[in-house]
């Protein structure tokens, strides 16, 4: 499964950047998200709740941070366990520009899984992928108009 997307974000570039890095706004932002601790600059960990159809799993994961450009962007990697409910891993290239007072956010995703999500099928997942993924990017923006 493949997505890409834009975000327009009413902030500075710097501050979108930190703001992608700061654990108690990932936490805010990823849907189903119990706890999310960071365990280095570029390492953290998380537990997501997500339902598939009829599936609903507990998924452990890390994400890792790679060709960090700062303020600029990223690509972060993921992969997760959901037990019986099969697995999930995958990636976003992450690219933040500045336009005027604004930030562009521009993402490209790829993601697999396994597993009893995978036997749903894929028209499913990926509904849910992407579902999970315009959740993440609205909260996210809605972070920034909060004081």
């Amino acid at each position: 499964m493949e997505m890409h997307g834009e975000q327009r974000i009413p902030a500075p570039r710097e501050t979108v950047w930190q703001r992608l890095n700061d654990p108690e706004t990932l936490k805010l932002c990823i849907p189903g998200c119990q706890s999310i601790e960071k365990l280095s600059d570029t390492e953290f960990t998380a537990k997501v709740t997500a339902k598939v159809g009829p599936v609903k799993a507990n998924f452990n994961g890390k994400v890792t941070l790679t060709d960090l450009d700062p303020p600029a962007g990223y690509t972060i990697s993921g992969e997760g366990s959901g037990g019986v409910a099969g697995f999930a891993k995958g990636g976003a290239k992450v690219e933040l520009s500045a336009e005027g007072a604004e930030t562009v956010l521009r993402y490209g995703v790829q993601a697999q899984v396994g597993g009893k999500l995978a036997q749903i099928g894929s028209r499913l997942v990926d509904g849910v992928a992407r579902k999970m993924a315009d959740e993440f990017f609205t909260k996210f923006v809605a972070v920034f108009g909060q004081p």
